[in-house]
């Protein structure tokens, strides 16, 4: 099963950047192509659900993801969405977002990613284009998740 692991330093506080993690930010992560809209956005707690409508021009595809599995204590946030219906022939998604403390003012965002399709040769045809999609977030993660002072 492919998988990849993205880190991003971020320089604030891991609870506050975990109180960041909500539909807004989610906006402000998502690639300008191809476009995102959200359907539903319920949060980050085990349960909850997303659903994104994804704008190829020539169609729009359904990306629906349910948090299985969440959890906070003091040194790192965690939660889990795994797909229920995901498009371009993936048959499982699972992406753990965690917020891992580094000290009282710093902490990092670990994207790990794991995915399956029907076939090897979509495995590897795919990676470059989920890779990317994650790797997209990383400055966008440090310009909206890191102290400014005002």
């Amino acid at each position: 099963m492919p998988s990849f692991n993205i880190q991003t330093k971020i320089g604030a506080s891991m609870p506050f950047v975990w109180s960041q993690f909500n539909e807004a930010l989610l906006k402000k992560i998502s690639p300008p192509f191809p476009q995102v809209n959200i359907q539903r956005f319920d949060g980050c707690s085990k349960g909850d659900l997303v659903i994104l409508e994804i704008n190829l021009l020539f169609m729009k595809v359904i990306w629906s993801s349910e948090i299985t599995y969440s959890h906070q204590d003091s040194n790192k946030s965690i939660f889990i969405d795994e797909g229920i219906k995901v498009p371009f022939g993936i048959n499982s998604w699972k992406h753990e977002h965690s917020i891992i403390k580094t000290d009282e003012s710093r902490c990092y965002i670990q994207d790990f990613v794991t995915y399956k399709t029907s076939n090897v040769f979509l495995d590897i045809i795919l990676f470059p284009f989920l890779w990317g999609m994650i790797f997209y977030r990383k400055p966008f993660y440090q310009k909206y998740l890191t102290n400014r002072d005002l």
